[in-house]
């Protein structure tokens, strides 16, 4: 099975994680089909860059994203929702 998944990079106590395409029997920092994009949790906002058209295309070939790839893209990657509109009632 093909799974979209983290993969960690960076040295000793500074993660920086890129968005792979790989087989799900890999280990988690071996070989990859393809980067999709990349995720550095140290920065304030944290970075998240990916790639959607190439997400959509893995995920209807039948790529699964792990959880963590799941909800980086939910809360990253959707747009806000659009502010309420002020109620235009009589003033008092």
């Amino acid at each position: 099975m093909v799974v979209i998944r983290l993969r960690r990079a960076g040295s000793k106590k500074r993660p920086f994680f890129r968005v792979v395409v790989t087989d799900s029997r890999a280990p988690r920092d071996s070989s990859f089909v393809e980067i999709l994009g990349h995720y550095n949790p140290r920065t304030k906002p944290a970075i998240v860059k990916i790639d959607t058209q190439r997400v959509e295309y893995w995920m209807k070939k039948g790529a699964q994203p792990s959880d963590s790839v799941r909800t980086l893209m939910a809360r990253h990657l959707t747009p806000p929702p659009p502010p309420a509109a002020a109620a235009t009632g009589p003033s008092q």
